[in-house]
């Protein structure tokens, strides 16, 4: 068993790293020329990420100082969501990679130098250097096989200083029948240190120097997929932020007595109250539940993600929910995290009537509740006999338990309803396809034989403050009766 779980981590780990060098590959190597700021700023950003995103776990699970966990909470988990969209975006955009190069025409090649144009500074340096050593000094007669032309009337000869070239290497000759001739032009300044140099800014930019079709390609594609990421990272978080919406499901029981028709539960999942999202959330969610006016409300785990000594303050707003038959609560996996027997004395006190492992009778209905699996390793797993065993069959039977998964248990002992959280919709798609491999239902209103199961995706967020194809929700279920 020891020997499976270090494989499937070290396949994990494999993967995770993998996937990090693919990002940096792809938004950082290929889309600069070459080793530098870009290419280190990348490894950093990406690298501090995780440190960030594993030490907010970390700090989270050990009970690390509150402060702390607030710190690295927020860049932390914000940047696992990032993190996915990214992958995400990048592999998505894989195709569009040929294709673009294949519809981008290719650079130009450099054009040859024209002999009779104008030279780069280096090559016209050159020139003038070896024109400096070819030519006859000034001293020298000249040759009798060039003859002064007849157009160009000789009005004597003016020797000229020798002017030294920018390289130094030589003298710069100038034709002597040309500075002889009197004219309204001015003679050509011969180039020199007091001969300024084009400047290299003012040419237009050598094909050399602009990108390639490839890492062109490369920074269209990588710059559009980080945006994606970025606007979708930023629109789920904001959908948490802003707080859940109300939805609402009319579920008819066959049992229920037409007294009871319209009877409205407002279903409270998965609020994760912790070192993101704190009171301000928590008041978000009450106002919320308060605003639809239930008959009452069901408080189906998963409501903090920290200890009574750290949270205390930020679920105090629960005290405010009202409802006219109550409101009631039952644990998730996440209070076994933080102390479970702590909580449910908390939310007593706040005004809360937790059930563990147990039931109340309601003027219509019977409402029962059962501990989270997870409590089974402290020796306070559900105990459906205890809850159910004892009822009126005759009756109808609402039960609050946490996880889907234990609709079977709820399938045997006759419950008419079966009101659930846990899976939070998949959260961050494509999540809601592993939710589903692990839950019988991941969302919404399900059958299982007499029994009826449905699952909100809860109010907050658990890990990054964000959602993208599962926006939280408090439901109102409102029972219908057959009979009316």
């Amino acid at each position: 068993m020891v020997v499976v779980f270090v494989l499937v981590a070290l396949l994990v780990v494999t993967g995770v790293v993998a996937a990090n060098w693919y990002l940096w590959r792809r938004l950082f190597r290929d889309t600069t020329r070459g080793p530098g700021p870009v290419r280190r700023a990348g490894a950093v950003l990406i690298a501090g990420g995780w440190l960030l995103a594993v030490g907010a776990l970390v700090a989270e699970r050990a009970g690390a100082p509150f402060w702390l966990q607030r710190t690295l909470a927020w860049p932390g988990f914000l940047w696992l969501a990032l993190a996915l969209y990214l992958l995400l975006a990048t592999l998505a955009t894989e195709p569009l990679r040929p294709v673009l190069r294949r519809l981008l025409p290719a650079r130009p090649p450099e054009p040859a130098p024209d002999p009779d144009g104008p030279l780069p500074v280096a090559q016209a340096s050159a020139r003038e250097t070896r024109t400096a050593d070819e030519a006859p000094s000034a001293h020298e007669p000249p040759s009798a096989a060039e003859p002064p032309s007849a157009a160009e009337p000789v009005l004597g000869r003016v020797p000229l200083p020798a002017v030294e070239t920018q390289s130094g290497s030589g003298r710069l000759a100038v034709d002597e029948a040309k500075t002889a001739v009197a004219g309204p032009a001015e003679p050509e300044a011969p180039p020199g240190p007091g001969r300024p140099v084009p400047s290299a800014e003012a040419a237009p930019p050598s094909p050399r120097d602009l990108p390639s079709r490839r890492l062109f390609v490369s920074r269209v594609v990588a710059g559009g997929a980080a945006a994606v990421a970025l606007g979708t990272a930023g629109h789920g978080t904001y959908g948490v932020l802003r707080g859940p919406r109300v939805k609402r499901v009319t579920v008819p029981l066959a049992k229920l007595p037409r007294a009871a028709h319209g009877f409205r539960i407002a279903v409270v999942s998965d609020v994760h109250l912790g070192p993101v999202l704190g009171r301000g959330f928590a008041q978000k969610v009450v106002d919320t539940v308060n605003a639809t006016q239930p008959d009452l409300i069901a408080v189906v785990g998963d409501l903090v993600d920290g200890s009574v000594k750290d949270l205390g303050p930020a679920a105090a707003p629960l005290a405010g929910l009202r409802a006219r038959h109550g409101a009631y609560f039952v644990t998730g996996n996440h209070e076994y995290f933080s102390g479970a027997e702590q909580w449910v004395e908390e939310v007593r006190r706040l005004g809360l009537h937790p059930l563990e492992n147990a039931r109340t009778e309601m003027p219509a209905f019977d409402l029962a509740g059962v501990n989270d699996v997870r409590g089974e390793s402290e020796g306070q797993g559900p105990d459906f006999e205890r809850a159910l065993g004892d009822r009126d069959t005759a009756r109808a039977c609402v039960l609050l338990a946490h996880q889907p998964v234990q609709i079977h248990e709820a399938v045997r002992h006759g419950v008419d309803l079966q009101l659930s959280g846990h899976t939070h919709g998949g959260q961050l798609w494509p999540g809601s396809l592993l939710a589903a491999a692990a839950n019988p239902t991941v969302a919404g209103l399900e059958r299982y034989g007499d029994t009826q199961l449905y699952v909100s995706r809860g109010a907050g967020a658990w890990g990054p403050p964000t959602r993208v194809g599962a926006p939280s929700d408090i439901t109102v279920v409102q029972l219908a009766s057959k009979q009316a």
